[in-house]
């Protein structure tokens, strides 16, 4: 039995070498990291890119199971 890997791939948004995480609950600010794996993910392309244009950031390809980030 074989795992199509591509089921794993989602969508992230990236700005300035950092991936958007979410919103700070109080303060109401987006919070970014480094790391891909901690970043909010989609599989929507309309959602991604919304809120991509939304920060100004871009939306890119993440696999986590290969740990691979491509532009989309």
């Amino acid at each position: 039995m074989s795992v199509d890997i591509r089921l794993y791939t989602r969508l992230i948004v990236r700005k300035n070498g950092e991936y958007l995480v979410g919103r700070e609950m109080l303060s109401r600010q987006l919070k970014w990291n480094t790391s891909p794996y901690d970043a909010w993910w989609t599989r929507s392309i309309d959602d991604g890119r919304k809120l991509a244009n939304r920060v100004g950031g871009t939306l890119v390809l993440f696999n986590p199971a290969i740990g691979e980030t491509k532009d989309l």
